[in-house]
């Protein structure tokens, strides 16, 4: 059995060395799937520029469940977290039960949503030729969703018990079937039938069953499992239960909103052209990409705000979050950094020619900018998660919405210039989620909380 983090090891410290111990390890771990994204996008962009261009919509409406289910879990890994810094984790066992049973009913209610309710709402937004293969992709690719989230459920748990070094396991092994099966599936090689674009659906399906096997066998492996009884029982505890849901519902509309107007900023793009909607595609793996390091210290900051005030350590919160931010930006600025020295080299990945180079260079610039604000303004957003004032989460996305759709109708609908200028809704958007984040964290309005 491997050795894991123990009991009085799991009340973290403010200190960079407490940071990066929990933020790169979840970094290496984004990276394989980012990658495995890109790699995705690259065998689709080889297919054709139309499936390169589908891939944004689909990757968009499978994104709003996907992180809805990491709002669930995010939920239940803030709520461990608080009880780890609180040393009850002879609660961890009951608290997953019931993350359990919260997951696989949102993912059994958006599985049944795609298939009978998608289709009508799809049809009559998107455009006519591209619809039923998109439609297709979807039908398959969403079978995969209660394996993605029992694999965040498990990294959860490896998060918050600060065994974060476990989690690129499981990340690697995913993208390594992903990336094969992408291979095999799209072009038919090896005597696999030639898929084409359902083929990366069927791909990424299995992957995701994949990666749910292995956290479960980390979590054996490591003796997590048996050392916080963890799955032991299912019975129902109400007061954690909800505990779970009081944090989770508010973040889980919050994602879904926000993933909302993103779908609606690639339907909008639709009617600008193939090559447009090819762009902003790539524009989504920027995001992966330069993301990596937000994501991983954004997680950094749920997990140690509620860590510290489960010690009753309220007073070191700002500062916690203020260090990992500087460390966000500064990571965030170094890929952002290589990515506008050598644009060309990042466009060529996808097989397409020069003038759609050409048109993606000014975007990448924006997006790059955009990219900058958001590494500080997400570690402060999930700070307010760490607080588990949750309903404010989703009061700033509201706001921040707002602000982003009435931007992006401006210019995509009534004052459209460039694909360039459409993209600067992003600045838009997380300015508005720094600014009022900052403002609630640093008014101590979330202070006093008290152990359920």
């Amino acid at each position: 059995m491997a050795s894991v983090t123990s009991n009085d090891q799991l009340k973290v410290v403010v200190s960079n060395k407490q940071i990066l111990s929990l933020a790169l390890p979840i970094s290496f771990a984004i990276l394989i799937p980012q990658l495995n994204m890109l790699i995705n996008s690259i065998f689709l962009g080889r297919l054709s520029q139309e499936a390169l261009g589908n891939a944004g919509i689909t990757g968009v409406f499978y994104l709003i469940f996907a992180v809805s289910g990491h709002g669930l879990n995010n939920s239940i890994q803030s709520v461990l977290s608080k009880y780890a810094g609180a040393g009850k984790t002879d609660y961890f066992h009951l608290i997953v039960s019931q993350g359990l049973r919260i997951i696989l009913q949102f993912s059994l209610f958006f599985i049944l949503f795609t298939w009978l309710l998608a289709p009508m709402i799809l049809e009559s937004v998107t455009d006519p030729s591209s619809y039923p293969a998109e439609m297709n992709f979807l039908r398959i690719r969403i079978f995969g969703l209660p394996f993605l989230y029992l694999f965040q459920l498990g990294n959860a748990i490896l998060i918050a018990t600060l065994n974060s070094r476990w989690l690129i396991i499981g990340f690697l092994i995913e993208a390594a079937v992903n990336i094969l099966l992408d291979y095999l599936l799209i072009f038919g090689k090896a005597g696999f039938p030639a898929m084409g674009f359902n083929g990366a659906a069927l791909a990424s399906v299995m992957a995701e069953c994949t990666g749910m096997i292995i956290v479960f066998l980390v979590l054996t492996y490591t003796g997590l499992k048996k050392k916080y009884g963890l799955f032991r029982s299912f019975r129902f505890n109400k007061e954690l239960f909800n505990e779970i849901m009081t944090i989770a519902i508010p973040l889980v509309v919050q994602f879904i909103i926000s993933l909302t107007t993103w779908l609606i900023f690639f339907i909008l793009i639709e009617t600008k052209g193939t090559m447009a909607k090819a762009i902003s595609n790539t524009m989504r793996n920027v995001f992966g990409l330069a993301g990596i390091f937000i994501w991983a210290f954004a997680g950094t900051s749920n997990t140690m705000v509620a860590n510290l005030i489960g010690q009753g350590k309220e007073n070191s919160v700002v500062s916690a979050i203020k260090r990992i931010s500087l460390w966000s930006l500064g990571l965030c600025l170094l890929l952002i950094s290589i990515l506008n020295l050598y644009p060309q080299l990042f466009f060529i990945l996808f097989d397409q020619d020069e003038s759609f180079i050409n048109a993606g260079i000014p975007v990448i610039r924006v997006v790059s900018i955009g990219m900058i604000m958001m590494s500080v303004a997400n570690i402060w957003l999930n700070g307010v998660t760490g607080t588990g004032k949750t309903k404010i989460n989703l009061a700033i996305e509201i706001f921040a919405v707002v602000f982003y759709l009435i931007y992006t109708y401006y210019f995509m609908q009534y004052h459209y210039i460039s694909l360039a200028m459409a993209w600067t809704n992003e600045l838009v958007y997380w300015l508005t989620i720094l600014l009022f984040s900052y403002i609630f964290i640093t008014s101590g309005k979330w202070k006093n909380r008290t152990l359920s």
